[in-house]
């Protein structure tokens, strides 16, 4: 390994976001939860590997594997209607059932972060880090 005898600028990127090449022909909506299939991004399906929230609709519904790259929150908070979130379920585990059905119940789902804070029953304030939850 040889270091560095001379500056060296890196691309770096910045905060919260991530942009990954969407799968052929689906779209993937605003707020949708997105997780991986083959290295392509589309809307989570149980078992993925969560990458983030949707910011804005991604619609590769007449495109070709990568054709266009959706734009996800990786990081965060997100108000989401959990099944069977209640006052004492603060600090458990949430998964991903699809993209927009989320549970405590581990089962095939999808990791995706803890409860942080009940709002009402089956919705909670949950925090979510997509880096810290892929393999």
């Amino acid at each position: 390994m040889t270091t560095l005898s001379a500056d060296t600028p890196r691309a770096y990127e910045l905060g919260d976001r991530n942009h990954t090449g969407v799968v052929a022909s689906d779209v993937i909506y605003e707020g949708a939860a997105v997780g991986l299939s083959s290295g392509y991004a589309r809307p989570l399906v149980s078992a993925d590997v969560f990458v983030g929230f949707c910011m804005q609709t991604a619609d590769n519904s007449d495109g070709s594997a990568g054709d266009i790259k959706v734009e996800t929150k990786t990081y965060g908070q997100a108000q989401l209607a959990v099944a069977s979130a209640v006052i004492t379920s603060v600090g458990l585990p949430v998964y991903a059932i699809d993209d927009n059905s989320f549970t405590l119940v581990a089962s095939t789902n999808t990791f995706i972060g803890y409860v942080k804070r009940f709002v009402s029953a089956g919705v909670a304030i949950v925090a979510f880090d997509a880096v810290s939850t892929a393999p």
